[in-house]
């Protein structure tokens, strides 16, 4: 479900206006409670960083080194 998310997220981002990305970035930001927060999305360290499975893999091993639950599994 994250990634469907996150790739919401980056359609959005091609859009003309930011009426629907900004309450998905805030979200983003709530959910994860990554420190850089969109920086993940806006400021990647490498080009596989600012994919949305780089984004995913960077939050699931950030979470997991904070001691925070991660996503729920798939079915």
């Amino acid at each position: 479900e994250f990634i469907d998310f996150l790739r919401v997220i980056f359609s959005e981002n091609e859009s003309d206006t930011d009426e629907t990305l900004d309450p998905l970035l805030e979200y983003f930001e709530k959910i994860t409670e990554y420190p850089d927060g969109t920086d993940l999305i806006y400021y990647p360290e490498t080009e596989s960083d600012g994919t949305p499975e780089g984004i995913l893999n960077i939050i699931k091993e950030w979470r997991e080194s904070q001691g925070l639950p991660c996503f729920k599994k798939s079915k």
